[in-house]
């Protein structure tokens, strides 16, 4: 009898084990590869990882997606295309991740773009703004959240035009960012003022401007007005090197990503006061969507949030919304549910355009100003990303149908 019992008991305590396993593989996880430049661009991705696990902490708290925890694992591309490749690779062949997502250098998301297309994969890039990922070397596994240097150049456009500036200056990094934006900026500029005069252009190579010069080329020009393109550590020299040599005095300077706390905490009290910046004022975005990831994030880190880790935690809400309408993480499933797809974000309502996969997360605009020592963007106006895009027929021709 005890024999019997003993084999009743064993063949029990098997069959819970079996029961177990199932439900824990009916549970699982939903396995996220988020490829990035970490260690190239830290001022960048450390808040944007921030943002990230704050948005992945939340969802999971809340009992995940379709009753599974969201998990990330994270790999550096190192700033280049083809380890960025080979981690895609590694992500969907080793670690067997359902989605892949990421990215904020332009060159690394064209080659993730290409690789979503060639291995049918579902691939939503965070950040990277050359437009070429949703227009000329889009597809259909490729979606993209931040919105692109088209848009950002648009823009400003309202608030350049309200200078009456006819003589402009450029300075742009000479590669698709830098190229991309001056042409849009030219493109609009010209449409709203024909007059406009554009009287030099500096493109220095990315991470390598000589400050000394470019400031001295643009004042030889005598412009009226500046349009920069600059960012990061050229941005750093070129506001010093332009203060110290009185570049900027009497000269209105309309400036893309300045107004991010990524660039102006870099120059504390060299920061420039009065450009007409896109950016991120953080402090005085009075809505409830945006106060409560503010607090959150507050909290959690003990700091201010930078635009990046908007991105990243808006990034997450929308893996966790498009998950949630497929019911599934099936690529076909996913591509089916984007399109159109409707999420919240710390900047309100977002939309996944189905015409370019384009999402509709917009830009604040406003000017900078120094405050305590530090350059801040105080406050200013958000334009809906829907507002600033091309035409329909222009997006047409530029979408690749594949």
């Amino acid at each position: 009898m005890n024999r019997v019992f003993s084999v009743s008991t064993r063949l029990l305590a098997a069959s819970l084990c079996i029961a177990g396993a199932a439900g824990a593989a009916a549970q699982g996880t939903i396995k996220i590869g988020e490829i990035n430049s970490y260690k190239a661009l830290p001022q960048n991705l450390v808040p944007y990882k921030q943002g990230w696990m704050l948005a992945q902490e939340e969802i999971n708290a809340a009992g995940g997606v379709n009753g599974k925890k969201l998990e990330t694992i994270f790999r550096d591309d190192n700033a280049n295309p083809g380890d960025a490749v080979r981690m895609a690779e590694e992500l969907v062949a080793r670690e067997n991740v359902d989605i892949l997502s990421g990215v904020t250098l332009s060159h690394v998301g064209l080659a993730l773009t290409d690789f979503a297309k060639q291995k049918k994969m579902f691939f939503l890039a965070s950040g990277p703004l050359s437009d070429k990922v949703v227009w000329d070397q889009g597809n259909r596994y490729t979606y993209r959240l931040r919105s692109g240097t088209y848009a950002l150049s648009a823009s400003v456009i309202a608030e350049a035009v309200k200078l009456k500036k006819k003589r402009w200056a450029l300075i742009y990094p000479n590669y698709e960012y830098g190229q991309a934006a001056v042409a849009a900026f030219k493109e609009n500029m010209k449409k709203a003022q024909p007059d406009i005069e554009f009287v030099a252009e500096q493109s220095p190579p990315l991470g390598k401007i000589d400050a000394g010069a470019v400031s001295q080329a643009i004042a030889d020009a005598k412009p009226d007005a500046i349009f920069n393109v600059m960012f990061g550590s050229d941005l750093t020299k070129l506001a010093r090197e332009g203060k110290t040599r009185g570049l900027f005095e009497g000269r209105e300077v309309v400036s893309l990503l300045t107004g991010e706390p990524e660039y102006l905490d870099p120059l504390k009290a060299d920061s420039p006061a009065g450009w007409i910046v896109t950016g991120y004022p953080y402090a005085n975005i009075d809505t409830p969507e945006h106060k409560a990831f503010l607090a959150a994030y507050q909290k959690k880190y003990n700091d201010y949030p930078r635009l990046n880790s908007v991105v990243g935690y808006a990034t997450v809400k929308a893996i966790a919304a498009g998950v949630q309408k497929a019911g599934s993480t099936d690529t076909e499933k996913l591509i089916a549910a984007f399109k159109g797809l409707q999420f919240s974000s710390p900047f309100g309502p977002v939309v996944f355009r189905p015409q370019d996969n384009q999402s509709t997360l917009g830009i604040f605009v406003g000017r900078t100003t120094v405050q305590d020592g530090k350059g801040v963007m105080p406050s200013g106006t958000y334009i809906d990303g829907a507002k600033l895009q091309p035409a329909e027929e222009q997006i047409r021709k530029l979408r690749n149908p594949s």
